[in-house]
């Protein structure tokens, strides 16, 4: 399976994968190297909401895409919890290059309020909670629209995570068989 690098270069998104640095939580790196990959299907779905975002005044901030199955493997070793991590036994939808978690971020390149930050492991980070501020309901449901007008499926537990329908038809992949290096 062919991944695409998602660059600042080739697509109009700010980049900052949390696993390849301390800003994630489990406190420390994942990833050796902070680079974002999707399969073709889901880059040809991420232009498409690069274009819709566009078209009214926001850009994406991306969080992280494809996950090698040994950084799956680590995340749910420090914290298994089905709630919020795929069992590696199942197969993440990362693991596929089919899943992309990522905010919107307005023209001076600031993040949109959202009511919790990215991995944020609590019923706050669920779609259509009103315990949250008006204006982060208000941007979740903009992020939302963009995303499923542009072809994308959304997890309700994770505002910021959406992947393919149906990403089990891909394989999941180790950092090896990508050949992405993001292991080191």
């Amino acid at each position: 399976m062919e991944l695409v690098e998602i660059t600042t270069s080739e697509f109009d998104v700010e980049i900052d994968i949390r696993y390849a640095s301390e800003n994630n939580f489990t406190g420390v790196p994942i990833y050796a190297r902070g680079a974002c990959f999707l399969n073709v299907e889901a880059a040809d779905k991420l232009e498409t909401a690069i274009e819709l975002a566009g078209a009214i005044g926001y850009r994406f901030k991306l969080f992280d895409g494809f996950r090698p199955t040994e950084a799956v493997q680590a995340l749910w070793d420090h914290t298994p919890n089905p709630t919020y991590l795929a069992p590696p036994t199942s197969g993440s939808p990362h693991a596929r290059g089919a899943a992309i978690d990522l905010t919107l971020i307005d023209g001076n390149g600031e993040e949109l309020e959202m009511g919790t930050d990215f991995d944020a492991m609590t019923p706050l980070s669920h779609h259509g909670v009103t315990e949250v501020s008006k204006e982060a309901q208000k941007n979740r449901a903009i992020l939302l629209g963009i995303m499923t007008a542009a072809g994308w499926d959304h997890y309700m537990n994770e505002w910021w995570h959406y992947q393919l329908f149906k990403p089990r038809r891909y394989p999941t992949l180790s950092d090896v068989a990508a050949g992405t290096n993001m292991m080191g």
